[in-house]
């Protein structure tokens, strides 16, 4: 399935994998407005559509975004609230780059009615073909696992301090998914003792983690933000690398048979 929005997937069995800012078309209606850095969409989190095109062949679903993040966000709520209070948060429709500094030309930052646009044209048709999937998946197997891949530059001063660890577990403090997946998943990293990674730390989980996880109605949503470094040049061109990829591989295989195979207790 697919359209100008995102494409999809269907697998056989009881996940889905989101990567909501695997993204980096910037239409062309918007273009103009945007400083000409931001055309190279240097915060996508490049290649996860390459990088988890296995879990079809493993008979899950995959849902990939076509736009950027810089056009809208997938991964924040509707109403624009903050993920992450207190701390530099970057918006539905951000405005700014990962550094702080300005997306838009003088005076063409998104007004209220564009953000609506934009939310309208890219945002929902995207929820609407995730729920729909979760809620299908979730009747066929009586239960769906939603996972949320993302990957990030190591070091990132204006978003969070020194560096990130290798592998970021977000499960919206347990909330959002079962306590036995959530350990089954936080045993899968910890056996990859070259990479390090932490359980619900800086990432938590964002948005599609937090509204979709309801482990009391049978869908369990978790996060994985990952450094890019493990597989990819974090600088310019943003070039994907195979020999570091094949080197993760095997462990993303693991966490992704992880999901496919746990079931709910009773």
């Amino acid at each position: 399935m697919s359209d100008s929005v995102f494409t999809l997937h269907r697998g056989h069995r009881p996940l889905l994998v989101s990567v909501p800012h695997a993204g980096i078309e910037i239409p062309r209606d918007v273009a103009p407005a945007f400083l000409p850095r931001a055309l190279a969409t240097e915060d996508a989190d490049w290649h996860l559509d390459r990088l988890y095109a296995f879990v079809r062949d493993a008979g899950a679903s995959f849902i990939v975004p076509r736009v950027a993040r810089y056009v809208i966000d997938l991964n924040r709520p509707p109403d624009n609230t903050p993920m992450y209070p207190g701390a530099n948060n970057t918006e539905l429709c951000p405005i700014r780059f990962f550094d702080g500094t300005p997306l838009y030309r003088d005076a063409h930052a998104p007004t209220g009615a564009e953000v609506a646009r934009r939310r309208e044209r890219y945002w929902a048709p995207y929820h609407a073909a995730l729920a729909a999937e979760v809620a299908r998946l979730r009747a066929e197997h009586g239960h769906a696992v939603l996972f949320d891949g993302h990957s990030i530059r190591a070091e990132i001063p204006w978003l969070f301090e020194g560096r990130l660890a290798d592998l970021n577990l977000g499960t919206a403090n347990g909330t959002s998914c079962d306590a036995g997946l959530r350990a089954g998943l936080a045993t899968v990293l910890a056996s990859s003792p070259d990479r390090t990674h932490v359980v619900d730390g800086r990432f938590k989980g964002g948005y599609i983690t937090r509204h979709y996880g309801r482990p009391a109605e049978g869908v369990h949503t978790v996060q994985l933000e990952m450094v890019q470094a493990l597989y990819m040049d974090e600088r310019p061109p943003f070039a994907y690398d195979p020999v570091r990829a094949a080197h993760l591989a095997p462990l993303l295989g693991r966490l992704v048979e992880t999901m496919l195979d746990w079931r709910p207790a009773g």
